[in-house]
């Protein structure tokens, strides 16, 4: 019998033996993947040149193999060699377009040195196809662009159609003409010859001077108010940093002011908070009438408790006047005997 160490050597051996004999039946490992760049042809044999070919050579090698191959240049004999070289001339412009790019060549190399890492060549290819030929920065800026113009564009529009209304409002027009008597803009001298006015042409100017007064002389806020090119997004979202910077330095005085101080709100700090509360943007606060405001402050709305008995009290109200409208309770009357969920013939 032989020892334990000899029988446990030759064992040994013989797995290594076994080991050795599955490894070498085994494909060996190749750079080249059906799909990726060339397929299995090398880019620098597709166009006959050295792995340290420059871009000149490059460019010279394509242009000669383009003029010989292009399809319509090139006259074969015989249909399969047509297609043959339609093949071949895609397989040479593939190449030209693997080479020519610094980044797309270097991923080639490293391909052809690292045949083994599959998942990155692939990566490596995929994401250089698909990737946006156009900066994504650029198509964020444009984008932007396009929609600060639509939203100035219907703002302006919105402020238009106010305007246009508030013209034809019999309270606000006559103001608007009585400013403009005070400041002689209606007054009607008498012309003659050649440069009398017509009636229409006279009507025309007034309806422009009363529009003008309008325009200038009431505020109008919400979503009418007069647009501005700072509330656009380009100009939002460019100012954006200063505006963060200035609330932060603002919520930081609030604290130190009425945390750590103790001071008392003044009016502007309680018609924040009444805001806040009410959970009005500031275009809609500011829309209110300023009895309306006075009101508020004369019940201490900014103080919650005040506040929280003050909406109770509105939907009381609101609950009793809907009761007692007519228009409600024929309303709550079709809803119960005709209303939705409720099929009805006609005998006709």
């Amino acid at each position: 019998m032989r020892p334990p160490a000899e029988t446990q050597l030759h064992r040994g051996l013989w797995r290594l033996t076994v080991l050795l004999l599955s490894v070498s039946s085994l494909p060996a490992v190749t750079a080249l993947l059906e799909g990726l760049y060339c397929g299995t042809e090398v880019c620098y044999d597709v166009l006959g040149v050295s792995r340290e070919a420059s871009k000149a050579e490059i460019a010279r090698a394509y242009r000669q193999l383009a003029r010989r191959y292009h399809p319509d240049r090139y006259r074969p004999e015989e249909p399969e060699d047509e297609e043959n070289s339609h093949t071949k001339f895609l397989l040479i412009a593939t190449a030209y377009e693997t080479l020519k790019d610094e980044d797309s060549r270097r991923d080639y190399d490293y391909m052809l040195d690292h045949p083994e890492e599959y998942y990155q060549h692939y990566y490596a290819y995929y994401r250089r196809r698909l990737a946006p030929k156009v900066d994504v920065r650029i198509v964020i800026l444009v984008a932007i662009c396009a929609i600060s113009a639509i939203q100035y564009v219907s703002w302006c529009s919105s402020y238009n159609k106010a305007i246009n209304y508030l013209v034809t409002v019999p309270k606000y027009r006559i103001q608007a003409m009585e400013i403009a008597k005070q400041q002689g803009m209606l007054s009607r001298t008498k012309e003659k010859g050649k440069n009398r006015r017509s009636k229409e042409e006279i009507r025309e100017q007034e309806e422009e001077v009363i529009r003008d007064i309008i325009k200038n002389k009431i505020d109008i806020k919400g979503g009418y108010q007069k647009p501005s090119l700072s509330d656009i997004l380009l100009c939002q979202m460019a100012l954006f940093p200063f505006y963060l910077s200035r609330y932060v330095a603002w919520y930081a005085r609030w604290v130190y002011r009425f945390t750590v101080c103790r001071e008392e709100y003044g009016e502007e700090e309680k018609l924040y908070l009444i805001r806040r509360n009410m959970k009005l943007s500031q275009a809609q606060f500011d829309s209110l009438e300023e009895n309306t405001k006075q009101t508020f402050l004369e019940k201490q709305l900014w103080v919650r408790e005040n506040y929280e008995a003050y909406r109770k009290e509105r939907e009381e109200e609101m609950k009793a006047k809907l009761a007692t409208d007519p228009k409600m309770k024929r309303y709550r009357r079709w809803m119960k005997n005709e209303g939705p969920g409720r099929l009805t013939f006609t005998d006709d």
